[in-house]
C-alpha cells in the first residue's frame, strides 16, 4: 500500500478521549478512546491503541484496535497487530502474527 500524504500525527505517549474527525491522513502511536473518522490513510502505529471505530479510505494497523474498521479501498493488518471487531473494505492483507476477532465483509459499496 502507497503511503499517502500524512497530515496529522498522534505521537506515542499521547492520549485522546473523544472523536477525531480529521481531513487527510492521520498517523497514531498514541491512545484513543473514541471514533476516528477521516477522509484519508489511517496508519495505527505498533505502540497505537484504540477503543472505538475507525472510518477512513484506506489502513495500514500495526497496534490494537477495539471496534469496528470500515476503508472504503483497503485495509491491511502488519504483523503484531490485534483487532477485535468487524471490518469492512475492498480488500484485506494480513500478515502472519496477526490477532483478528471479529467478520470482514469486502464489496463494493453501492454509490462508490
Amino acid at each position: 500500500m502507497d503511503q499517502e500524504k500524512l497530515d496529522s500525527v498522534i505521537g506515542k505517549g499521547s492520549k485522546i478521549k473523544g472523536e477525531i474527525n480529521a481531513q487527510g491522513g492521520v498517523k497514531l502511536d498514541g491512545k484513543v478512546v473514541g471514533n476516528i473518522n477521516i477522509t484519508g490513510q489511517f496508519i495505527a502505529g505498533k505502540d497505537a491503541e484504540v477503543k472505538g471505530n475507525v472510518n477512513c479510505l484506506e489502513a495500514i494497523i500495526g497496534g490494537r484496535i477495539s471496534g469496528n474498521v470500515t476503508a472504503q479501498r483497503k485495509v491491511e493488518l502488519k504483523k503484531g497487530a490485534r483487532v477485535i471487531g468487524d471490518i469492512i473494505c475492498r480488500g484485506l492483507i494480513i500478515e502472519d502474527g496477526v490477532f483478528f476477532e471479529g467478520s470482514c465483509k469486502m464489496g463494493e459499496k453501492k454509490g462508490q
